[in-house]
């Protein structure tokens, strides 16, 4: 019997997850007045939620070596920073053009679609919406706004620091804040190309040893990727369920389908007229990845798979992919740049402010700028979101995130798949920039 392919694996583990949580859903309130079975759904939810999250802890469990390991021995390997600088100024360049980017598709889409206005004025029944929602949010939703909103703009200027953190490991694992980890492994690597020949060959033989047994612990993780996807969307279903849509579907579309032109349109023609790469063979190679990221909602997670996905699908070296990826989870955005706008200019459409040319212009930095700061976890735009729409005056922001919160799970799922291909598009054509023969040309 052919065996199915992963990506497919993965598809049918989504699938199966959204049908179980709807017949779920649909069981609980049908015997809302029977115990046992309303146990035996939520013990069913609890089992999914604890395989889901081990799925995620084990990604995260090989970050800091597979990452640190890959940086050194890609720049260690040949023979120190010769054209590093060059590498690092394409890597940020490309990475700062691509959120712009995403981030006027969203101002345009939002401005022209108008999710929280009807007939040019505010819309009173999704200000209503919003607030019933923000009144039935549970307290643990309310602590987490509560605590984005404790956030200053000031924050954003410790960018810098992080890549110098006190305790490297500890940064990466617990902060999802890879600068610092990215910063060492480079300084590592540089001090290590300038040892003698006698004494950097066993190194690096070892470092280039623990790169090759992290990539094979990677590859056993993902064979249990199907039943970690189903374990993570099951309880997300379940719990947000159809109802979400009735007020705010029109917002979700909105980001929805500028999160789609970001990704189907524009990267692909990146792709295609500044690397001259055929997209959709980027796109095969990439499926898993993205398939991951969208079950996770986290670019840190995913980003083991990311690696080998751009390494062995797309062939892009180590070299490039090691540096410009880690650093891509941590400062490109394209899709929660995109979604911070979007949010904004909505949550202002509602509350009936209307932002000037000039006022738009200042969210669309602020969300470049804010993105790049904001860690590769769930949920974490929110802070960004509170940051930029206290910054413009609008009132009730804590309100307003917090009734957004209602369907920012699947579209940070959406935004993460965004993210990641950003990611894998600039190793891509950094590497062809390079010279380099990639399997998806």
């Amino acid at each position: 019997m052919k065996k199915i392919a992963p990506h497919w694996q993965i598809l049918l583990a989504l699938v199966l997850a959204t049908g179980t949580a709807i017949v779920f859903r649909n069981i609980s309130r049908a015997v809302a007045g029977d115990t046992q079975a309303f146990y035996f759904i939520q013990n069913a939810i609890a089992v999914s939620d604890f395989v889901g999250k081990l799925f995620i802890q084990a990604l995260k469990m090989i970050i800091v070596p597979l990452v640190a390991s890959s940086i050194i021995a890609g720049i260690a390997g040949l023979g120190g920073v010769k054209g590093f600088g060059r590498l690092g100024v394409k890597t940020l360049g490309f990475y700062m053009g691509t959120s712009l980017s995403a981030v006027l598709v969203g101002l345009v889409l939002v401005n022209t679609i108008q999710p929280g206005l009807e007939n040019g004025t505010a819309n009173p029944e999704i200000r209503a919406a919003l607030e019933q929602k923000a009144e039935g949010a549970s307290q643990a939703e309310k602590d987490k706004v509560a605590k984005a909103g404790e956030k200053k703009a000031g924050d954003y200027a410790d960018l810098f620091k992080k890549m110098i953190p006190a305790n490297v490991i500890k940064a990466a694992t617990e902060n999802g804040q890879l600068l610092g980890m990215i910063f060492f492994s480079i300084l590592f690597a540089i001090a290590m190309a300038r040892l003698p020949v006698d004494h950097m060959r066993p190194l690096l033989g070892s470092i280039q040893a623990i790169n090759d047994v992290m990539i094979r612990v990677t590859q056993w993780i993902m064979v249990f990727a199907p039943l970690g996807v189903f374990g993570l969307l099951l309880p997300t279903i379940f719990k947000s369920g159809p109802e979400i849509f009735m007020s705010l579907g029109k917002y979700f579309l909105t980001v929805v389908l500028a999160l789609a032109i970001h990704l189907f349109v524009v990267m692909p023609l990146v792709l295609r007229c500044v690397a001259r790469v055929n997209p959709w063979a980027h796109f095969r190679a990439m499926r898993m990845a993205m398939l991951t990221a969208f079950s996770t909602a986290s670019s840190a997670a995913t980003l083991p798979e990311t690696m080998f996905c751009v390494q062995k699908n797309a062939g892009v070296s180590k070299r490039v992919s090691s540096f410009t990826l880690p650093l891509g989870a941590t400062v490109n955005m394209d899709g929660t740049a995109l979604y911070e706008c979007v949010a904004v200019i909505f949550v202002a459409q509602v509350m009936g402010i209307d932002l000037s040319l000039s006022a738009q212009f200042a969210v669309v930095i602020t969300a470049l700028l804010t993105s790049i700061g904001v860690a590769g976890i769930p949920s974490a735009s929110l802070v960004a979101i509170l940051l930029i729409l206290n910054s413009s005056g609008i009132p009730n922001a804590e309100m307003a995130v917090v009734a957004l919160l209602a369907v920012d799970r699947l579209l940070d799922m959406s935004r993460t798949a965004v993210n990641i291909f950003g990611d894998s598009c600039a190793a891509v054509v950094i590497a062809k920039s390079e010279g380099e023969d990639l399997l998806v040309s």
